[in-house]
């Protein structure tokens, strides 16, 4: 990927009629005119309340949007230029907007942000996602004021629901952890903040640059803080609540961006290869609640839909996993769902044998992604029918021993990985 495809003439342009600055929030987006407004007041206000001697602007990274997305930044520009629209402020606060090139991707959006970061050559930028429909200004204050404390990469906690984040909560966090060693609760985030020395560090990296252009690119950004010995930091940001218009993920896309690119980096990233145990990264702000409100979820369609996976995708699984594997989930799909339980060693086991697939190139490897899906709404199914009746501290527990129970089998990633099984 040429960075120039990315960064074109118009997006350069933009950024050199604003020149250096200190501070930096970008905002990817595509077709997001029905919250952008929202989303640019929230950004503005908490930047001129909490940062009022900074030289700041918003950044909106658009990747081709055909509603009045763009229009509608410009329009607060304009309104930030006048001195009445900001009586706090003690700087002008530009809100831009610019087309990246390429396409629209999350890769492509985080990369221009990060290209605008080195070359404005400013000490913190946050990005915020167009879809956070509930920010409030205080998380600008919470993401970037770490940052210019010494921290160089800022990451969210949220009040959770039990059942928010299943696929963060039974796979990412926890894997992510064991390979990485550091326990970073959202490495996938939505909203986060990092210093202009890991921007410059990854905007310079061309291997980085490759893996933007893939799905996940926030993945990566995280993974290659910690595997470069940066100073990481989590910020609890409160709720979070998505776009109503927002359609529910595909769990088929939702492992595609989420679990395809944390295989990926196991080829990329070495530093997972030592048995250290995780370390814990600090919390600012207060610690993150389990909510309990009541929550409609049709756990009988994800054992249905195990048990039919597993069924039909017998021969591919069979390419993918051991034959004791395999054997345990024939066995674990034939039986009744009032028995059934896709326990935290097996599910361990199933994952890192994925991983390790996915390295060998086993099958195409979206097809190996594909074929998670079932599996994952069966271990998606155990954690909800187990955490039905629990307790936030309860639940918070039996994440732990599913963490615990990653860094365990690690060593047994590390010998399917060398074919020691």
């Amino acid at each position: 990927m040429a960075e120039e495809s990315i960064l074109t003439d118009d997006f350069l342009h933009e950024l050199m009629n604003v020149g250096e600055v200190d501070l930096i929030v970008g905002v990817p987006t595509y077709n997001d005119a029905a919250t952008i407004g929202q989303i640019v007041q929230a950004v503005r206000a908490g930047l001129v309340k909490y940062f009022p001697r900074q030289r700041a602007v918003i950044l909106n990274a658009d990747g081709g949007s055909q509603d009045n997305t763009q229009e509608l930044v410009r329009a607060a520009s304009i309104n930030d230029l006048q001195p009445a629209a900001n009586p706090h402020a003690l700087r002008t606060l530009h809100s831009i907007s610019a087309r990246y090139g390429g396409g629209p991707t999350s890769g492509r959006g985080l990369y221009a942000i990060l290209g605008a970061a080195d070359l404005l050559h400013c000490s913190a930028c946050a990005v915020i996602s167009a879809d956070s429909t509930n920010i409030e200004p205080e998380w600008i204050a919470h993401l970037l004021q770490p940052v210019q404390e010494d921290f160089d990469l800022v990451t969210p906690v949220y009040h959770r629901h039990k059942f928010d984040g299943l696929l963060v909560r039974n796979l990412v966090y926890p894997m992510t952890r064991a390979l990485y060693a550091k326990q970073v609760r959202e490495p996938y985030p939505s909203e986060f903040a990092f210093s202009g020395r890991l921007a410059t560090h990854l905007f310079g990296q061309e291997g980085w640059v490759e893996e933007a252009e893939q799905d996940g690119a926030k993945l990566y950004l995280t993974i290659s803080a910690i595997t470069s010995g940066f100073k990481l930091a989590q910020a609890l940001l409160g709720s979070k609540t998505r776009a109503q218009n927002n359609p529910p993920a595909d769990v088929v896309d939702a492992l595609r961006e989420g679990v395809g690119p944390l295989f990926f980096s196991l080829d990329h990233y070495p530093a997972w290869r030592s048995n250290v145990s995780s370390e814990p990264v600090p919390v600012l702000g207060g610690q993150p609640e389990v909510t309990l409100e009541p929550l409609r979820i049709n756990r009988k369609r994800l054992y249905d839909l195990f048990r039919s996976g597993v069924d039909e995708l017998s021969p591919l699984l069979n390419s993918i996993v051991s034959q004791a594997t395999l054997q345990e989930l024939q066995l674990l799909a034939s039986r009744a769902e009032q028995d059934f339980c896709y326990c935290d060693e097996l599910w361990v086991k199933t994952v890192y044998e994925f991983a390790a697939s996915y390295h060998r190139a086993v099958l195409n490897r979206d097809h190996i992604i594909q074929a998670l899906a079932p599996l994952y709404r069966g271990r998606a199914y155990t954690f909800l029918a187990e955490n039905r009746d629990s307790q936030g501290e309860e639940v918070e527990r039996n994440v732990e021993a599913l963490c615990l129970t990653f860094e365990k089998f690690k060593p047994y990633l590390g010998d399917l990985w060398d074919g020691r099984r």
